[in-house]
């Protein structure tokens, strides 16, 4: 047996893992008590990452869709001389808006999304979808109206708060916050310290809360407005603070003090003592913070919810300190900042829609490509993600899939969007490749972890640095070899400190300037063959590492790097190299945080005119009717449920046909027993699940799980298919988030 050092790949904390290996499956997995952020934690999920290493779906060569619409293996070269030729011929004919890139660097897989961007750019498109655009560019555009750029992303010091608001949330389930299980456990034991929670159902998170306000689905914004409103009528805003801090509280207090508080309260349905016990305590608090997920993030007013959830910390003063929320540093640029009101920034041809962060939402993607103009997206790279289960309205998906000239899947197996590509391109699992941690979101310590292959590569499956720059090559865009440039790299000492190579690189990127949007592919053909362990696909991130200790000197410094500012950055990425369990970046001082805002004058701007609207707006129709009755929370985290990368439904212990939970009254009217089957029906479409009983769920609302609906094998789609129930017409106008928490819907039994 060997031992490893690698990540958890299931959620955003990729919590550090301590594995035992043997021949090309794991032995025994454990929580690394060397990682520097997770320290040994786990929870059950990542114990059986067996299942996505090994299982009857993974891919094992190149494959080409035949007339006969079968698909046959094929080689490497033949299947990417072939998609050179027909992206070639596509951009010619179009221009780079007929072409579009989805997924790139899925969770956990972060490393290949670099070179994945660079496709994009040598089809010169700026089209760029994946699941963030479908989950959170409300909150993105919020934290660049409030904090000046849209990559100003907000964290939360739970672990150090006395009051805790988690809103919309589970982290016992979800997790997303450090070590979340232990964190909540301690949050428990401790009498002076206040854990709250907003959300339609009892969670496991709710169970263990000090209040639970169970409130109704889609009624968050008048929850949180009500509260604000409270505290400043009260004056327990923080005054000091929003004077030293903030802009524009006054045109934001007028807006609240017009909040009709009881109104807002009792469409919320909670206790209005209970919510002002709420504001209070939350506005009294030494050290208070807000955790927020997809229960609002994906339901009505999705981008006012963000504001609002914003200005509850900043109203109060819990920002820019140790238990409070905060912003953070990023090594990988995860997302990008892009304001819709600049002129240079495209939008979409059938819809007209904007970028935010740099990524357009999937909701519009089916009627881009189905556009009848000539300015239609007409072909696309998919990688590592499903999108025709994952994204809204499957049945829009399929159809227009099949109607692109060209669709390129890029997986490690042959999921269901795989079936409707003209090409399917084998990657090498996460375990087989290197590759980090992109989602590094700690404040005031931040961490990188670069994780090296557990296992050679299975079949001819190759990482996804390989195959974008073995096809950039065969389209002309990068030369094969840059014979000067490697031998610079293989031969400069290490004493050196790359430094040699970095200028010959800047003499030859100066010289070639087109060759600038593929710096990662020619950092990885030719300083990466001179890199220790194969670590060639790192490359890219010395330059990644030297902007960082360029940006963060100081706090790079303090964590414990020697050197200059033209050596510091080096010394940070051998670090990266390294440390298998992942290298400590940063350590910056909580006052440290204004630095980090975009605004000039390292002020929150907190009068956003079109939030403030729509809080003068706020819709008050009722989205359920006698037709649907019920609101499906659709994608509910659960014990035995993760991303759609398991795909194997072995790996499930317990409610294994993912349940609809529905309260044991709306059951009873219903005539629905336990274990029985029945439709649950939208707008949309219908598909049929399983009951289950549990008051858990509050009345009127049903709950059903993600990552399931996928076929295993030659299977027919195993639980909730979710998104044949979902409309890519139900979403916030603005965003086109989808309201995947707030879907109306009729449950039915079926007969036996």
């Amino acid at each position: 047996m060997s031992a490893h050092k690698t990540a958890c790949i299931l959620c955003s904390r990729n919590c550090g893992l301590d594995v035992e290996t043997s021949g090309r499956r794991f032995v025994r997995i454990h929580g690394d008590k060397e990682h520097p952020v997770s320290k040994g934690y786990m929870c059950q999920k990542g114990a059986r990452l067996g299942y996505y290493q090994d299982n009857a779906d993974r891919l094992t060569h190149p494959l080409k869709r035949m007339p006969d619409g079968q698909f046959a293996q094929v080689s490497w070269d033949e299947a990417l001389r072939d998609i050179a030729t027909r992206l070639l011929a596509i951009r010619e004919r179009h221009g780079g808006r007929a072409f579009a890139f989805y997924g790139g660097g899925g969770q956990g897989n972060h490393l290949g999304g670099a070179y994945g961007r660079q496709l994009q750019k040598a089809m010169r498109s700026r089209y760029l979808y994946n699941s963030l655009a479908q989950e959170k560019t409300g909150d993105f555009w919020a934290n660049g109206r409030i904090f000046g750029r849209q990559t100003c992303h907000t964290t939360e010091d739970i672990e150090h708060a006395d009051f805790a608001l988690v809103i919309g949330a589970n982290p016992w389930q979800a997790h997303g916050i450090p070590n979340a299980r232990d964190t909540l456990r301690d949050i428990k034991k401790d009498p002076a310290r206040t854990l709250v929670v907003i959300d339609p159902r009892r969670t496991e998170t709710a169970k263990d809360a000090d209040i639970h306000l169970q409130l109704r689905p889609g009624t968050d914004a008048y929850l949180m407005a009500a509260m604000l409103s409270v505290i400043v009528r009260e004056g327990l805003h923080d005054k000091a603070f929003l004077a030293q801090h903030t802009n524009g509280f006054a045109a934001l207090e007028r807006a609240l003090l017009a909040v009709p508080v009881e109104e807002y309260v009792r469409r919320a349905d909670v206790s209005l003592e209970d919510v002002q016990r709420v504001a209070r305590g939350f506005a009294k608090a030494e050290r208070a913070c807000v955790r927020v997920d997809l229960g609002i993030q994906q339901s009505p007013n999705t981008t006012l919810n963000g504001y609002l959830e914003k200005m509850l910390f900043l109203v109060t003063g819990q920002f820019g300190k140790r238990g409070g929320n905060n912003l953070h540093t990023f090594l990988l640029p995860v997302i990008g900042d892009t304001d819709e009101r600049k002129p240079q920034y495209w939008r979409t041809a059938r819809h007209g829609m904007h970028a935010i962060s740099g990524i357009y939402p999937p909701n519009i993607l089916p009627d881009e490509i189905e556009h009848t103009g000539e300015d239609r997206v007409r072909a696309m790279f998919v990688d590592s993600a499903n999108p025709a289960v994952t994204a809204a309205d499957s049945q829009a998906y399929a159809r227009a899939f099949r109607k692109l000239e060209l669709l390129v899947v890029v997986d490690v197996a042959f999921t269901e969007t795989a079936r409707l590509a003209h090409y399917v391109l084998p990657a090498a699992s996460q375990f087989e490749k290197w590759e980090c941690t992109g989602f590094n979101l700690e404040f005031p310590q931040n961490a990188f972890q670069l994780r090296a292959p557990l296992f050679e590569p299975l079949g001819e499956c190759l990482p996804e640095p390989e195959i974008y720059t073995r096809l950039l090559e065969h389209m002309g865009e990068l030369p094969k070899s840059f014979p000067v440039l490697r031998a610079v790299a293989e031969r400069e000492p290490a004493a050196a400190l790359h430094l040699g190579y970095l200028a010959a690189l800047a003499t030859t990127l100066a010289a070639r300037p087109k060759l600038r949007p593929y710096a990662a592919s020619l950092l990885y053909r030719t300083l990466g063959a001179a890199l220790p362990d194969g670590a060639g696909t790192a490359a890219f991130l010395l330059p990644l590492a030297m902007g960082y200790a360029h940006q963060h000197y100081t706090a790079v410094k303090r964590a414990g790097y020697k050197g200059n500012r033209a050596t510091l950055g080096v010394h940070l990425f051998r670090a990266i190299l390294n440390q298998r369990s992942g290298a400590v970046l940063s350590r910056h001082e909580y006052d440290e945080v204004w630095s980090l805002l975009g605004h000039a004058d390292q002020r929150a701007q907190l009068e956003v005119p079109e939030m403030l609207q729509a809080l003068r707006e706020l819709d008050t129709t009722e989205s359920t009717s006698p037709a649907f009755p019920l609101v499906l929370m659709a994608g509910e985290r659960r014990t035995y449920n993760a991303n759609a990368i398991f795909r194997d439904p072995a790996w499930r212990k317990q409610d294994k046909d993912g349940a609809l939970r529905i309260h044991p009254e709306d059951a009873q009217a219903l005539e629905l027993e336990d274990g029985v089957r029945a439709r649950v029906t939208s707008a949309r479409g219908a598909i049929e699940v399983t009951v289950q009983r549990d008051e858990s769920v509050r009345r009127g609302m049903v709950t059903l799980p993600h990552g399931h609906g996928m076929r295993y094998g030659d299977s027919e789609p195993l639980g909730p298919a979710l998104n044949q129930l979902t409309s890519s017409e139900h979403c916030e106008p603005f965003t086109r988030t989808p309201y995947h928490k707030h879907v109306p819907v009729r449950v039915e039994a079926l007969a036996s």
